[in-house]
């Protein structure tokens, strides 16, 4: 089960990756728009989230003040995401831009910081 675990936690990881680094690239290249990548990131996210909430859930120790907080964080961050990659839209508003952006920096905050 430690094996499944880590696993899920590198997924999870790995899903962060595409949706920060999918906006960074956005950012730098100065589109200010979201794409498939972050989209693929954000899915990754959830469905790890909510495979790893289960484990941790299962073996007792689950903080589920914290789990709730990030779930409703990255569904926030999903709706963020979605609505403008499956409206194929070039480009966004540069406030919901922005937000996505601190979205994803507090998600990881609380992530790291929440004990």
């Amino acid at each position: 089960m430690d094996f499944i675990h880590l696993v899920l936690r590198y997924l999870h990881l790995l899903g962060f990756a595409a949706v920060f680094g999918g906006w960074v690239v956005s950012w730098l290249s100065r589109k200010f728009n979201f794409n498939t990548a972050m989209l693929y990131g954000i899915a990754v996210q959830l469905a790890t989230g909510i495979v790893l909430y289960g484990i941790v859930a299962a073996e007792g120790d689950a903080n589920h003040a914290k789990l709730g907080v990030k779930f409703l964080l990255a569904l926030l961050l999903a709706v963020m995401i979605a609505i403008p990659v499956w409206k194929k839209r070039e480009k966004v508003a540069a406030g919901h831009f922005w937000a996505t952006g601190a979205l994803i920096a507090v998600t990881a905050g609380v992530a790291v910081f929440w004990q």
